[in-house]
């Protein structure tokens, strides 16, 4: 765990992402997307993680925003956001924590980490810390099979995780 620390998300409120308009900015990212397909509706997925890394996640007013810049149905966008996990149809805390519970993490120990870090963040897979730190999801695979136990943080892994590791880890991001 020498790497350096993992920054925090940069979250939007609610208020914040209830209505979009696109500025100058997010307009030259959607072009510069929509220029690499031939087809508008194959450059849905560059655009939400482009709106994702924007707001942190993505909002029902981002959802509509997209649909109307890429022609697109609400309908057609929401069911993209809820079908790929990777993004995030809820605000998550500071620290997205993603720990892989497959079969190959598990045989690496990785049930008493997640035991450890339910304890102590005090939440469940799927929740988010009282004081909007940490998120805990569980994942179904990191990519990483020959190093685990992995958690994902925010961009960053870490690996060949142990409980006193993890103690350790946490306090850094406390």
């Amino acid at each position: 765990m020498s790497q350096d620390q993992t920054p925090p998300l940069t979250v939007a409120s609610h208020d914040e992402v209830k209505e979009i308009h696109f500025d100058g900015e997010m307009e030259d990212r959607i072009k510069n997307i929509l220029g690499r397909y031939s087809e508008t509706q194959a450059a849905l997925l560059p655009v939400l993680w482009a709106c994702q890394e924007r707001w942190g996640w993505i909002s029902a007013g981002i959802m509509e925003a997209i649909a109307e810049r890429l022609a697109l149905s609400p309908a057609f966008v929401e069911s993209v956001v809820t079908f790929y996990t990777m993004f995030r149809s809820r605000p998550p805390g500071r620290f997205h924590l993603q720990v892989c519970t497959t079969l190959s993490c598990r045989l690496c120990g990785a049930g008493p980490v997640i035991d450890e870090l339910k304890r102590t963040l005090g939440i469940d897979f799927g929740e988010t810390t009282p004081d909007g730190r940490f998120t805990l999801s569980d994942v179904k695979c990191l990519g990483v099979c020959g190093e685990g136990p992995v958690i994902q943080i925010n961009d960053d892994y870490y690996t060949r995780l142990n409980t006193e590791e993890l103690g350790r880890l946490l306090d850094e991001f406390k």
